[in-house]
């Protein structure tokens, strides 16, 4: 007969996270991606991860082809998931705010993450959270932070407890490194 247990820290009920990355690759000339979805706990759910290559020409504004790229691998990144994380979080430093608030719409809440307010991050419509007693960064919401006690901040939460805002971005480059080589150290 089984001994009868409870696991204090259940938090599968919490759903997933999706940590949207976005590099520049060399070759071929483009951008590739990934998102990984994982558990409050910090566990592995879903990698999902694709390219796009970029065209090397006059015809457009290098602002304008790393824009149309971006939107183009992220939509085929949703396209392709098969699994409905509770949030995205991405970095904000790679991350251009309008491409959550102009470029592509979501039905859950997007957060671009950076360790300190840096000049041009925040972009209207996006929502400035900054850290609180226990959150190590400002958190750049679109359309709206998550209401307390919602699955979403719950989830939040408890990543924020565990660390993990920052190191699964890590992983995800990890994964796209073994799967495409190494990533454009210019990062361009």
């Amino acid at each position: 007969m089984p001994i009868p247990f409870h696991d204090q820290d259940d938090l599968e009920t919490l759903g997933t996270a999706g940590f949207l990355l976005l590099e520049a690759n060399s070759d071929p000339l483009g951008y590739r991606g990934a998102i990984f979805q994982i558990n409050a706990r910090g566990e592995p759910v879903e990698f999902t991860y694709n390219r796009v290559e970029t065209p090397n020409t006059f015809l457009w504004r290098p602002a304008d082809i790393r824009r149309a790229a971006l939107r183009r691998l992220t939509a085929s990144l949703l396209t392709l998931c098969p699994r409905i994380p509770r949030l995205i979080l991405c970095l904000a430093a790679e991350t251009p705010p309008e491409l959550f608030t102009q470029d592509i719409t979501v039905s859950l809440p997007v957060c671009r993450i950076a360790r300190s307010l840096d000049a041009g991050l925040l972009a209207p419509p996006e929502v400035h959270e900054p850290p609180g007693e226990d959150g190590p960064a400002h958190l750049f919401w679109y359309p709206a932070p998550p209401e307390d006690q919602t699955p979403e901040r719950l989830l939040l939460q408890a990543m924020i407890r565990h660390g993990l805002l920052f190191e699964p971005f890590q992983r995800a480059s990890a994964g796209l490194n073994e799967l495409f080589g190494d990533a454009d150290p210019a990062g361009s």
